[in-house]
């Protein structure tokens, strides 16, 4: 369960499409919500008084009663990080952005993720119903294992979370190849039964399954065939039997998001 939600708001539409998402898990949640924006030092008091009004009207309409709007100066990446740790919130929620922009340029949006202390949801698509079907990159590392976890508490009871490991096989026979997938199978079969056991009830339905090839386009694969609303990532961490990179999945698939994209360090 997720307790008090903090929305970054940029004052484009992207961000209230966060703003929509967040508020309908804030209802889910019994959580508190806090929009928070950045103010542009160089603009002068009556743009900020303009973007004050824009702010309260998209809290008007689309966040639970008492949420709250925080008005802050600084550099917006630091502001965030200071922000999440002094209302002791538990999920950062940002709207993706498809072009340039100082707020969520790449550097900003980098050093967000890389650094925040929890877990972080890029929304992308605009639909605000409960996440029904979520797709996990699982490997052996804690970092995914966390992740796994998160995005299982932060799902309704009646989604379904899929974890996906991809499994690159070193050079060998075929017979050799087949009795590496076995392995592998086997290992991920008990990871999830281990990972099941520290897990409340009720839950969302886990699945999982192996996949063998290359994981970036594996998982995009399975996003479109299951037509999943949300991708689930550890941040960083490289697991020495699957060689899985999350760390560069994350960085690709918050710049290139075809979905919601949810991130734990």
């Amino acid at each position: 369960m997720f307790s008090h939600i903090l929305v970054a708001h940029d004052l484009r539409d992207t961000a209230d499409l966060a703003l929509c998402r967040a508020s309908q898990l804030a209802r889910q949640h019994d959580a508190r919500l806090t929009l928070l924006h950045v103010l542009d030092p160089s603009h002068s008091s009556p743009q900020q008084e303009q973007a004050r009004e824009a702010l309260d009207r998209s809290l008007t309409r689309y966040a639970p009663p008492g949420s709250e709007l925080l008005l802050c100066s600084g550099k917006p990446a630091e502001v965030v990080l200071q922000q999440l740790q002094a209302l002791g919130c538990d999920l950062l929620v940002l709207g993706a952005h498809h072009q340039r922009h100082d707020f969520f340029s790449g550097t900003s949006l980098d050093r967000i993720a890389r650094s925040c202390p929890v877990p972080l949801l890029l929304v992308a698509r605009n639909d605000f119903q409960p996440y029904q079907r979520a797709i996990a990159a699982i490997d052996f590392s804690l970092c995914a294992c966390s992740a796994l976890g998160q995005a299982y508490r932060l799902l309704p009871s009646s989604a379904e979370l899929h974890a996906v490991h991809v499994f690159e096989p070193d050079k060998g026979t075929t017979q050799q190849v087949e009795t590496q997938l076995q392995i592998q199978q086997a290992l991920i079969d008990q990871l999830m039964q281990d990972e099941a056991l520290n897990l409340p009830s009720p839950g969302p339905r886990l699945s999982h399954e192996v996949l063998h090839g290359g994981i970036l386009r594996s998982l995009q694969e399975q996003l479109k065939a299951r037509r999943s609303e949300l991708l689930v990532l550890g941040s960083h961490g490289r697991s020495a039997l699957s060689q899985a990179l999350l760390g560069s999945l994350a960085q690709h698939f918050l710049h290139r998001a075809p979905c919601d994209i949810f991130v734990v360090r």
